[in-house]
């Protein structure tokens, strides 16, 4: 016999499983590199196509994060956000095909796919000051900007993400 046993009388909420880092505060003037989430010093955290939309807002929760990469295999195909779950697209996606219940939805019904997501160039960002990315924000209406960076043989790999909602924090001081 097992001396595991389930229990469904959690009174509070579980801290993420990976602690947030306590932001620095930034100014307009600083350096863009300040406020981007750089994926050679932190692991991105992935989810597949295929998962059930609520399991990957679960996944975000248990993270502390607000935007997941999605991946077919081994390449990045698309970026998930919480408001893409959370918001209309899931009952835009309803609408429109043979689901009926939003708990069938996968995160490729409601992804942004990689074709159509913001991106920025690491070298660009590099140069850049943090009033910089404020203005793509602004001019794009976007939540989260992908960072990439080219390789020599043409391709380019995912450098990091600039979350417009931890730009906010780390203008307002950070915390």
């Amino acid at each position: 016999m097992t001396s595991l046993r389930l229990s469904n009388s959690h009174t509070s909420r579980p801290q993420p499983l990976r602690p947030t880092a306590a932001l620095a505060a930034v100014r307009l003037t600083d350096a863009a590199v300040n406020v981007l989430t750089d994926f050679t010093h932190e692991h991105p955290i992935t989810v597949a196509e295929s998962r059930r939309i609520d399991d990957a807002l679960e996944d975000m929760i248990c993270f502390g994060v607000r935007a997941l990469l999605v991946v077919r295999g081994d390449k990045v195909s698309g970026v998930v956000t919480s408001y893409d779950i959370q918001g209309e697209r899931p009952l835009k996606f309803l609408q429109t095909s043979t689901y009926t219940r939003h708990d069938e939805l996968a995160v490729a019904h409601v992804m942004t796919p990689w074709e159509q997501l913001p991106v920025l160039e690491w070298e660009d960002v590099r140069r850049a000051c943090v009033a910089d990315v404020l203005e793509v924000f602004r001019a794009s209406g976007e939540t989260h900007l992908v960072v990439v960076e080219g390789d020599l043989d043409g391709g380019c790999r995912v450098r990091g993400l600039i979350s417009k909602t931890r730009l906010a924090r780390q203008l307002a001081g950070g915390g």
